[in-house]
């Protein structure tokens, strides 16, 4: 045993897995980012590998253990634990996800105990999901930002990239811990109309998983959160189409959406095709290649 964490069993072998990380007390517009780590965790049958020290990371003043009372009997409590589970997707791929809430002290002690079980298992690359409220339309497609403390490995994806000095969460701690340990590392975040960041929102969800898919090859079932997503278009549009103001706000946000799409679009065509998918995967594995022993 660790004395920050805890292994519920000997230490696979695994073939290269991708870590993918969600932890709960940051900006999760729509909880989108949490449904997506759902969907992940159900898909790839994961299963509890390693439990991290509560005692050490978490407050439980602020996060209480819940006590489940059955006729005045103490039945059992139920703790917020950060948990590291283990899986593998369709394809036989070998993922890892890091769930549980967001450590509410010893960060970097959190870091370094993360990065330790990271290079214990081989992890290949890490990528944390998250989604933030912005003004765009629920008409047009989820679109997907990135960061990461590498450079190179940020222009090899296709996705937005912001310049803004914001409070950092614990997987922006993640990607320079797991970065300096050679493993290539990107936080992967996706735009929530901000008028629907406060109901679920399924279509961010899928285009996370996506986005996963995309820069790892980790592919799971998103028929499921597809069917959701349309379903809770339907509902938004009659919420909309009953109000004037509420349509000319969203024909605005279009207007702003697609001048924005078209001028990214003429950029891209500037600079050449985008990678593909593949591609991206193969710009980390060579990413990782380069790094001193």
């Amino acid at each position: 045993m660790n004395a920050r964490y805890e292994l519920t069993g000997p230490v696979p072998t695994l073939d290269r897995p991708v870590l993918v990380v969600h932890l709960n007390g940051w900006i999760d517009a729509s909880g989108s980012a949490a449904a997506a780590m759902a969907a992940l965790d159900a898909a790839c049958e994961t299963k509890t590998l390693a439990v991290f020290d509560g005692d050490t990371f978490i407050d439980y003043r602020a996060r209480r253990p819940t006590m489940q009372l059955r006729e005045g009997v103490n039945t059992r409590l139920v703790w917020s634990d950060i948990e590291l589970k283990v899986g593998a997707d369709v394809k036989g791929h070998p993922v890892l996800t890091l769930v549980g809430p967001e450590p509410d002290s010893q960060w970097r002690a959190f870091a370094s105990a993360v990065t330790q079980l990271s290079l214990q298992l081989g992890v290949f690359q890490m990528v944390a999901l998250g989604s933030y409220p912005f003004a765009s339309p629920h008409t047009r497609p989820p679109r997907l930002s990135s960061s990461s403390p590498s450079a190179e490995v940020i222009a090899n994806v296709p996705y937005l990239k912001s310049s803004v000095d914001v409070p950092a969460g614990m997987s922006a701690v993640l990607e320079h811990a797991l970065t300096e340990a050679g493993i290539a590392s990107l936080g992967l975040w996706v735009q929530v109309p901000h008028y629907v960041s406060a109901m679920s929102y399924p279509a961010a969800s899928a285009a996370l998983l996506q986005g996963l898919q995309e820069v790892t090859g980790v592919t799971i079932d998103q028929g499921e959160l597809q069917r959701e997503a349309l379903i809770q278009r339907s509902r938004i549009d009659q919420l909309v189409v009953g109000n004037d103001e509420h349509q000319t706000m969203v024909q605005q946000l279009e207007g702003l959406y697609d001048q924005a799409v078209e001028a990214t679009a003429e950029m891209d065509r500037a600079m050449g095709e985008l990678p593909s998918g593949d591609e991206l995967a193969a710009e980390f594995e060579r990413f990782l290649r380069d790094q001193p022993e």
